[in-house]
């Protein structure tokens, strides 16, 4: 078995930051793109490629899950890593700017870098995250901080209808989970983007609960009723999730801060 990997997920063709004995790139909805790409896709054996447009990433994490096999597993996007080192020093200084500006909440987190050869090698790397993951549990990106509480945010940009179908399914289904949902949603911090590094035990699990509930989801949703950037809808509830299944098994959890670079090539 593979000791540790962590997944790339693409949606188009583009910029591979990363492809070594730790990361490999995943073309997440492959079936589009009819393997033309040169980056392996999510739509061979078993897999929902095709659900892609409702699913966002989380294609790729059921192909991911469903065929293949780690002790240490993780996923991150093509242009967003876990950072492997602190921000130098002008970084820093730089971030104090955010405040004036606006840009703290918003950025908190995140280094915005076009810097791809500077940050590259400083990308979490393999030993260090074996030697993380002796003391930590799982691994996830700094939460995002947001001026509204979850449950307002998700009203502002989506439907909050979804949240109160989501509710409803945990009620009947995981009703262990159903504080822990609560809590998210009154809270302000949100882990985004579907980021993490989990052992495979806990892999398995949280994989599991979560596709229970996506599809049960997908079910009861009428989803040609969603149109554009809103048809990511299950992406977006598997965003919330993370959290709820996190804040419930109240893991020992290491935080790191993203790199998130700026200005790649895609076609």
């Amino acid at each position: 078995m593979t000791v540790a990997r962590i997944y790339v997920l693409f949606y188009k063709n583009g910029t591979i930051v990363k492809n070594d004995d730790l990361y490999t790139p995943l073309m997440a909805g492959n079936h589009r793109t009819k393997n033309k790409t040169g980056i392996s896709g999510d739509n061979t054996a078993d897999n929902i490629s095709e659900k892609n447009k409702y699913y966002s990433e989380l294609t790729g994490h059921y192909w991911i899950w469903k065929n293949t096999e780690q002790e240490i597993v993780g996923t991150c996007h093509y242009r967003r890593f876990f950072a492997g080192r602190n921000e130098p020093i002008i970084y820093r200084i730089k971030r104090l700017f955010y405040y004036p500006v606006g840009l703290y909440k918003k950025r908190a987190g995140l280094i915005y870098t076009s810097r791809v050869n500077f940050w590259e090698k400083r990308i979490l790397g393999k030993d260090q995250l074996l030697n993380l993951l002796e003391k930590y549990d799982a691994i996830l990106p700094q939460p995002r901080i947001l001026r509204y509480s979850v449950k307002e945010h998700y009203r502002r940009y989506h439907n909050l209808d979804d949240l109160k179908l989501l509710e409803a399914i945990i009620r009947e289904k995981h009703p262990e989970y159903l504080q822990a949902l609560n809590d998210v949603m009154e809270s302000n911090q949100l882990y985004a983007n579907n980021m993490f590094i989990l052992k495979n035990q806990h892999f398995q699990e949280f994989m599991s609960w979560l596709f229970d509930i996506l599809f049960e989801f997908e079910k009861r949703a009428v989803l040609s009723d969603y149109a554009g950037y809103q048809e990511r809808v299950l992406g977006f509830i598997a965003e919330r999730l993370l959290n709820v299944w996190f804040r419930k098994k109240s893991m020992n959890c290491l935080e790191l801060k993203v790199v998130y670079f700026k200005n790649l090539k895609f076609e």
